[in-house]
């Protein structure tokens, strides 16, 4: 491992906790800034945050990361940022999929190191659409490669704020190149559709997967605009749609919605299969399913 590669993934994983970190801040902001709504204790507006690890097949340690939780707040209902860092070897499953995506060198020397963050809001009022976001860092001794992208959620669909949240991110890929937009909106589209169901599972967003140019700076720049431009993008909806109020068939139509976001993530979610195939902690990777959902 050269000496650079060392300190690419040292940047990589200190920016993914970074923007944790400011994203944290945000999101209590909002609750404490929020002084009507649900009844809900004004103290579990804060983020509950516990280490998480990833042990070995062997019981050696290979890595981990933080979890931070919040539930039952003014504004969310229940919303996770987690970041970690995870090393080791894959398993044979996870190489079968690494190999079936073109990841060279799976059947020779199988070690891996990756790294991201990870958020998932889901709100108390239905009229606050629910939100998604990631970026990552994966390495193998063969190939590296980022990820990740930010979609929309609401079960109240306004055509305002899908534009608000698409023209949000266009404005910060078009500097990396004006045809990334497009396909990386297009990415998203297929993406996060839902086959069984054949319908998206929101309005849509950004997403792209085993990003490599050859230029790391290059890639690492537009993994972080990707992840800076989450907060302009999603916090704007969520102080104008907040305090708009809402009845039981708003509340009916958000748990029916969040029953295709449980699905959507159990069922064909890369991330989900990815982190329990791998042995990372079970709760973290589960972080995203809604606190309550409903299925007619």
């Amino acid at each position: 491992m050269t000496a650079d590669l060392v300190t690419e993934k040292a940047q990589a994983a200190a920016w993914f906790e970074a923007l944790r970190d400011q994203i944290v801040t945000a999101f209590e902001g909002l609750e404490t800034s929020h002084t009507d709504g649900p009844t809900a204790d004004f103290a579990a507006g804060r983020f509950e945050q516990t280490a998480t690890k990833r042990t070995a097949d062997d019981g050696s340690d290979a890595g981990g990361g933080l979890m931070s939780v919040m539930r039952g707040g003014r504004v969310f209902e229940k919303v996770g940022v987690n970041t970690s860092t995870v090393y080791g070897q894959l398993g044979a499953a996870a190489q079968s999929a690494m190999a079936a995506r073109g990841v060279p060198g799976m059947d020779s020397d199988p070690r891996f190191w990756a790294s991201g963050i990870s958020l998932v809001a889901h709100m108390q009022n239905p009229q606050v659409p629910a939100v998604h976001m990631n970026t990552r860092m994966f390495w193998t001794p063969h190939a590296w490669w980022f990820g990740g992208g930010s979609d929309l959620n609401p079960c109240l669909e306004f055509a305002e704020d899908t534009a608000h949240f698409h023209d949000t991110q266009k404005s910060h890929l078009d500097p990396h190149g004006l045809d990334l937009y497009p396909a990386l909106k297009k990415w998203a589209d297929e993406y996060f559709y839902i086959p069984h169901r054949n319908r998206a599972r929101g309005v849509g967003g950004i997403f792209m997967d085993d990003r490599n140019t050859g230029d790391w700076a290059a890639d690492f720049a537009l993994t972080q605009d990707i992840g800076r431009a989450f907060l302009p993008a999603y916090l704007p909806l969520v102080e104008k749609r907040r305090v708009i109020p809402w009845d039981e068939a708003d509340k009916d139509a958000q748990l029916v919605h969040r029953g295709l976001y449980a699905e959507y993530n159990l069922v064909y979610d890369r991330g989900t299969k990815f982190g329990l195939a791998t042995g990372h902690d079970a709760d973290a990777v589960l972080m995203s399913l809604p606190p309550m959902a409903k299925w007619y």
